[in-house]
């Protein structure tokens, strides 16, 4: 199902929801210049449907959401965002973040806290960004793309997106959803596409302070997320659990979903 909600100063949020109502939700957060349908094997798996409301979010600007001119430097501005989507979720969801998804939950947390929360899981995801933030280091993949893929000339734009979307993966994944990622990446606008880059934000004591059960996936063949990342976020975050995924670049989800689902299984178990 499709429906949206309303986010930070009135800006549509677009969702796709699977799952029976009155069930534990998890909330998942996709990356940059990306949509709600990177979680497709998510959301088509029963063994998290039969069991779990799944709600994907649309980030303001990409996907289904509405694309305002302003506000992607804001940290309130996603935080408000997210508590709409939680507002729609239920209380005690654990939310799910991947790539950029994991700044916009450190965002939540930084503004709102932990109470409406069951727990967070990240996937090969930044939790701070800016120059020297270890918990935002990218890898080469991503270093190699800026600044072309940032570009408003098609000429330029449009190749470095479809490398840069070749290389993060790993592990084979399926046609369709590669070409559905590299299709959100060509349909995020340019302008959003740079400014969620313009921000420099810590995340040390957002992160110490989480006092909720924390899971950190990533694969060890990450070429868009520096492994070191995810090392940064288990370091700081009291009691957290990290899983590496041996030959999976950025995309665990798709590349290892069985593991991927089963470790998000386990985790909300708990």
């Amino acid at each position: 199902m499709k429906t949206e909600v309303v986010g930070y100063g009135g800006t549509r949020i677009g969702l796709r929801v699977e799952g029976a109502e009155n069930t534990r939700p998890i909330v998942f957060v996709h990356g940059w210049a990306q949509s709600a349908r990177a979680w497709a094997p998510q959301l088509a798996d029963p063994s998290l449907s039969e069991r779990f409301r799944l709600v994907a979010m649309d980030l303001r600007g990409h996907g289904d959401s509405e694309v305002p001119s302003a506000g992607y430097d804001d940290p309130r501005v996603w935080a408000e965002d997210l508590a709409s989507v939680l507002d729609f979720a239920g209380d005690d969801a654990i939310v799910v973040g991947w790539s950029y998804g994991g700044m916009v939950i450190a965002d939540y947390l930084r503004v709102h806290g932990s109470a409406r929360l069951g727990g967070v899981v990240l996937v090969g995801a930044i939790t701070e960004i800016g120059k020297n933030r270890p918990g935002g280091k990218v890898g080469p993949a991503m270093r190699e793309a800026i600044p072309a893929v940032l570009s408003d000339d098609p000429a330029v734009a449009i190749p470095a997106l479809v490398r840069f979307s070749e290389r993060m993966t790993a592990a084979p994944v399926s046609g369709t959803l590669a070409q559905s990622l590299l299709g959100a990446c060509l349909s995020t606008p340019p302008a959003v596409r740079s400014a969620l880059f313009r921000r420099d934000v810590g995340s040390e004591d957002v992160l110490r302070d989480l006092d909720k059960p924390a899971l950190i996936v990533h694969g060890l063949a990450d070429a868009v997320i520096d492994p070191t990342s995810a090392e940064y976020a288990a370091g700081k975050i009291p009691g957290a659990v990290l899983r590496w995924l041996p030959e999976v670049g950025h995309l665990p989800f798709a590349e290892a979903a069985d593991e991927f689902g089963d470790l998000l299984r386990g985790f909300a178990d708990q």
